[in-house]
């Protein structure tokens, strides 16, 4: 299957639906192109990797830009103003982040995603079932995390439901979660399943992957409750244990990508080929700080040297000289998308282990997702090795990283490490909604000040919101409200999502 960049994935998508939609009712059913399918007509084969291409271009395209500067990996250089609106928080309702992402992962993914469910339920094609199902979940959730609410139960419903009610968030992953049940109990024998093979982009129709990734997803929905429903996420993690569940032992994620206009990874076309300057993300002072004050070999892989000039976060008005040497945040065209890394997947698995296990097993889950978070960077095709940090007397020791001055908590150290872990893979919103979620990594009571703690996120230095303010979700979008008479009444984007702090 080949892989396109974001503006490739919109104009296929696009495209795609459009075919699927244009036919003639009956008339001239007998001059039908069999080239060009009707959406009756489609099948989950052709359903499913069209919508696979609508989440990799916007969690990898304009996602990836907004996680990673809100989560403090890079930041917009001094000589450029292609992001200042996210750097400052400006992100109205008209904002094209705000709408492009609602849009594209609604009409391209969520709509194929469900049609390929419904299709291959019909014929009992199991594999296709899962695999659209876990998709359509892991998408789901990414908009309810975003916007709070969306339509859901009354969704995708085309002309029969020109205004679909919105749905709460918890009563959506509720659903999600029950969807994902459902599709883990089908008979993966039945002879009505089909091999997907190099339609499915992200395991190549292995499906005992599909299995761990559909764990792996329930385990970070229910994780994503705690603050708001412990009893609901007690309750389903211990259910989700008792099954002996297999979580990802690799990444969810589309990499094959190529070094190409049209067939790289969607972060580095937007951000890189597409733009007037290769030069509009650079090295951020708080994940600089924090690599330096850790002798962190990753630094060398995304700022290419030990010591590099960095940027304060979102101070893009300032001439300051020493910003002009800020190295650019390492990208490559054929950088993967991350759904849910395996780094993230041993974090996720040592965060319950400690809120609901004891902690038996937490330091090894979080070694183990350390070692994997240094060995996806690649220095000179050698993989980085991170047991050095891990080890007694290590500055990420399990029980012993400690930050101005204070020894981490169990929990805090799952997440910072967690944080780092994605910088890599067009991940930097994962990251961000961690921290929304537990409070972590700490926010600095300053910016820079002299007392600054090495990798505290700040304020950026030019926001719109109001004194102490960051934002916690996307407002709702234009596109939407415009439209549908059931959308609920504006919320600010201060205010957090139903499962933040």
């Amino acid at each position: 299957m080949i892989i396109y960049n974001k503006s490739s994935v919109a104009i296929f998508c696009f495209s795609f639906a459009l075919l699927f939609t244009t036919g003639c009712k009956k008339q001239l059913d007998i001059n039908q192109n069999p080239n060009f399918p009707t959406f009756d007509q489609a099948t989950p084969a052709l359903l499913f990797p069209a919508a696979v291409l609508a989440t990799t271009g916007k969690v990898g395209g304009d996602l990836a830009i907004v996680g990673g500067i809100w989560s403090q990996f890079f930041t917009q250089s001094s000589l450029a103003n292609q992001y200042t609106a996210i750097e400052s928080y400006n992100m109205p309702s008209t904002s094209t982040y705000v709408n492009a992402s609602y849009d594209l992962l609604f009409t391209n993914g969520l709509k194929n995603y469900q049609a390929a469910m419904d299709k291959a339920k019909a014929s009992g094609d199991w594999n296709y079932y899962l695999m659209s199902t876990v998709m359509k979940a892991y998408t789901t959730e990414v908009l309810v995390d975003l916007y709070d609410q969306i339509p859901f139960t009354q969704a995708l419903q085309g002309a029969s439901n020109l205004d679909p009610k919105f749905d709460d968030g918890f009563s959506i992953y509720q659903s999600l979660i029950n969807s994902i049940d459902t599709a883990l109990n089908q008979d993966f024998s039945a002879s009505t399943n089909t091999a997907p093979g190099s339609q499915d982009m992200i395991f190549n129709g292995n499906m005992d992957q599909w299995k761990a990734f559909a764990n792996t997803l329930l385990l970070k929905l229910y994780l994503r409750m705690v603050n708001a429903h412990m009893d609901v996420a007690t309750a389903g993690i211990t259910a989700l244990y008792a099954t002996n569940p297999t979580f990802l032992a690799t990444d969810a994620s589309v990499a094959n990508f190529t070094d190409a206009p049209g067939l790289d990874n969607p972060f580095y076309e937007q951000n890189q080929r597409q733009l007037n300057t290769n030069s509009n993300l650079k090295a951020s002072t708080t994940f600089v700080s924090w690599l330096e004050a850790n002798a962190d070999p990753r630094i060398v892989y995304y700022y290419g040297s030990t010591n590099p000039s960095s940027i304060n976060q979102g101070d893009y008005t300032n001439n300051n000289p020493t910003y002009q040497a800020a190295p650019v945040f390492a990208q490559t065209p054929t950088d993967p998308v991350e759904f849910i890394s395996l780094p993230e997947s041993y974090f996720l698995q040592a965060e319950a282990d400690v809120r609901f296990f004891g902690g038996a097993n937490a330091q090894s889950l979080y070694e183990q997702g350390v070692l994997a978070a240094f060995a996806q960077l690649k220095i000179n095709n050698t993989p980085l090795d991170g047991s050095s940090f891990i080890a007694p007397g290590g500055v990420y020791a399990w029980g012993a990283e400690v930050e101005g001055g204070i020894t981490l908590g169990p929990i805090e150290q799952i997440i910072r490490q967690k944080w780092a872990s994605c910088a890599y893979g067009c991940h930097g919103i994962e990251s961000y909604f961690d921290k929304n979620r537990t409070g972590f990594p700490k926010s600095s009571d300053g910016y820079y000040t002299p007392t600054y703690v090495a990798g505290q996120l700040v304020i950026g230095k030019n926001s719109v919101l109001g004194t102490g303010l960051v934002p916690k979700r996307f407002v709702f979008p234009y596109d939407e409200t415009s439209r549908n008479e059931n959308s609920p009444s504006p919320v600010p984007s201060t205010t957090a999502v139903w499962w933040g702090l």
